[in-house]
């Protein structure tokens, strides 16, 4: 029973939308023949859900049948078949058939080929549908990312018009035109994105959750211009009457069953409940709401792409208490989030999901939404990979021309999100430290390096500094304190312990350390005659009478010793002093007398064997003989 209902509550919504005549719109391109003439003119064509179509512009090209593999269900090198245009003839726009594959695995072999653009002809009389993408499969997923090339359906009976004018040996050349794909009314796009806050489920979400984390830079810097609108959407159904009190309904659905999502795991009994993700949608929407009162509707994309990245299901942290850690981080007013989000138990309408599920519906040349993720541009449903560069393409080619921003006429876009509100990153104002760094794609919120010093932690709500040299940062982030011109630090420059309070302290060593009293407490001046005084830090110690306090034995002596053994230190120091003086005058007096000495035995010897260089030298015994 669990899985039929699993199975059935995704179809709610369609039967929602039929009961309010639901229409399901096409989004096409122009498609014109320019030769031969016998199929000259302009056709419809639906632009495939993947790839790149070159919104705002259009493209020439020559079509081609392959001669096998029409299905292109196989690798053209397997028949050594080549589409690679040869230089200075048109691209090649190759022709195939619908069925027995995936309409992306036909383009993805096609494009491998060398074809530029791919034409997929219906094999029924239909109406023109979307060609998307295959749920839930994972190896499709590896080659759909790399599709750069454009895709279209065509009509069974105008894909055999080309197929004959072809086998006829006509060339077939024709335009692809997506120049008014998108309407471009006025200087403003206005744009919807419609997604989901679910991470477990499957491809579409991953390439979703990539996309929000790529285009969060640009979609900021056209919303802070003032060149766009944008606004966020989430897809809800309700549960039949019949099955509200159900435990089913229950586990997926809030307010008595009036807005429910699937299972995330498919799996009732563990897990994550549908009603997780219905309330993480409310709050998503609620934070934008919240965002656009105070001006700045952009700081959803800064909570969605944070919530992804803090929050994820996988590690179990999904969650209110998580949520709430990113709505502080980003500076979002939590009361006025609450008030929005309402009570999820209550027996009444939700005013902010009840708009969504009537916004479901679709209104004007824009059809109803029933796939997930859609973008819709000026009211029309994007088609196409949803990939930074192409979207930005489907935006800027709403703009009436020349009202394009400088963003849509260059190839660089940046701005610096750690000005605002620091990103939601950690932040040390007192020593003006952050983890915000600014990058091309937004931000990112990791812990810096100060100085030779290494920060460590989450970025977001925590960063603490390690290594050598800890301390000299902020003290390390341990607790410090100056008083009566002593400062004390908690601060060890060791990894293993961080924040040890000093000694004669007791506490954290982080917020805290406190005064020991070592007198209290008995920890010093133990010795019968001390007396002990308490300092901050420290503590002082006393003698009574004579005696004289040893910390190092924490014992007195007396005093007389003491200063017996003090006037004993003084004799011996003067006479050393004496000695030492002693031995400096007779090192004089010695090298005084020696010089003396050897200026009369020169005198003499210079008189009885003068040089002839030399004049005569007067000496003391020339003195005595006059």
């Amino acid at each position: 029973m669990m899985k039929q209902l699993l199975c059935f509550l995704p179809w709610l919504l369609l039967s929602l939308l039929v009961m309010t005549e639901a229409r399901f719109v096409v989004e096409k391109n122009s498609l014109s023949v320019t030769s031969p003439e016998t199929i000259k003119g302009t056709h419809d064509s639906a632009i495939g859900n993947f790839g790149i179509p070159q919104y705002g512009g259009s493209m020439a090209g020559t079509v081609v049948y392959p001669r096998e593999n029409h299905k292109s269900c196989k690798e053209f090198s397997d028949f050594s078949i080549s589409f690679k245009s040869q230089p200075g003839a048109l691209p090649i726009f190759l022709l195939v058939d619908r069925g027995d594959c995936f309409f992306a695995l036909k383009v993805w072999n096609a494009q491998k080929a060398g074809a530029s653009a791919v034409l997929v002809a219906d094999n029924v009389d239909e109406p023109l549908i979307t060609m998307d993408t295959p749920e839930e499969d994972v190896s499709s997923a590896k080659y759909i990312e790399n599709i750069t090339i454009p895709s279209a359906l065509v009509t069974k009976s105008f894909g055999e018009k080309l197929k004959k004018a072809i086998s006829g040996g006509d060339m077939v050349n024709l335009n692809l035109d997506w120049r008014e794909a998108v309407p471009h009314p006025d200087d403003r796009v206005e744009y919807e994105l419609w997604t989901n806050s679910n991470d477990e489920c499957g491809v579409k979400c991953d390439m979703l959750m990539e996309f929000v984390k790529d285009f969060k830079g640009a979609a900021q810097i056209l919303e802070k211009g003032g060149f766009t609108q944008f606004r966020p959407h989430y897809i809800t159904w309700y549960c039949p009457h019949t099955f509200t009190l159900s435990r089913q309904c229950k586990s997926q659905c809030i307010n008595k069953g009036r807005y429910c999502a699937p299972d995330p795991e498919q799996d009732f009994s563990s897990g994550y409940d549908g009603k997780d993700v219905v309330v993480e949608n409310l709050r998503q929407l609620c934070v934008y709401k919240v965002a656009n009162e105070t001006g700045k509707p952009w700081v959803w994309w800064d909570y969605v792409t944070d919530f992804q990245i803090r929050c994820p299901m996988k590690e179990k942290k999904y969650n209110k208490d998580c949520a709430d850690s990113v709505i502080k981080s980003l500076g979002i007013d939590s009361r006025k989030l609450d008030k929005c989000m309402g009570d999820p138990d209550a027996d009444m309408d939700n005013p902010v999901l009840k708009e969504e599920q009537d916004a479901q519906v679709g209104k004007g040349s824009r059809g109803d939404v029933t796939i997930l993720p859609t973008l819709v541009v000026n009211n029309r449903q994007y088609r196409g990979k949803l990939e930074k560069s192409a979207v930005l393409k489907a935006l800027c080619s709403g703009f009436e021309e020349t009202t394009e921003p400088a963003i849509c006429l260059s190839t660089e876009v940046e701005s610096n999100e750690c000005l605002d509100n620091n990103g939601g990153c950690w932040q040390d104002k007192s020593a003006n430290i952050t983890a915000c760094k600014d990058t091309f794609r937004g931000r990112v919120c990791e812990c810096p390096t100060v100085d030779g010093v290494r920060f460590k932690g989450d970025g977001y709500s925590h960063c603490e500094p390690s290594g050598p040299g800890r301390c000299t940062i902020n003290n390390g982030g341990c607790w410090h304190e100056e008083r009566d011109g002593h400062a004390f630090s908690a601060c060890v420059d060791k990894d293993i312990v961080k924040c040890q309070c000093p000694p004669g302290f007791k506490g954290d060593g982080i917020k805290k350390c406190e005064d020991i009293n070592e007198c209290k407490e008995k920890k010093a001046c133990q010795c019968p005659e001390c007396s002990c005084k308490n300092t901050w830090g420290s503590f002082e110690c006393s003698c009574s009478g004579d005696l004289l306090y040893m910390r190092d034995h924490d014992t007195c002596i007396s005093k007389t010793g003491a200063q017996v053994r003090s006037a004993w230190a003084a004799v011996w120091l003067i006479m050393l002093s004496l000695g030492l003086a002693a031995g400096g005058a007779y090192l004089v007096y010695k090298y005084r007398l020696r010089q003396y000495m050897d200026s009369e035995i020169r005198a003499i010897m210079a008189q009885y064997m003068p040089l002839d260089s030399q004049p005569e030298v007067q000496n003391h015994v020339n003195d005595e003989r006059a």
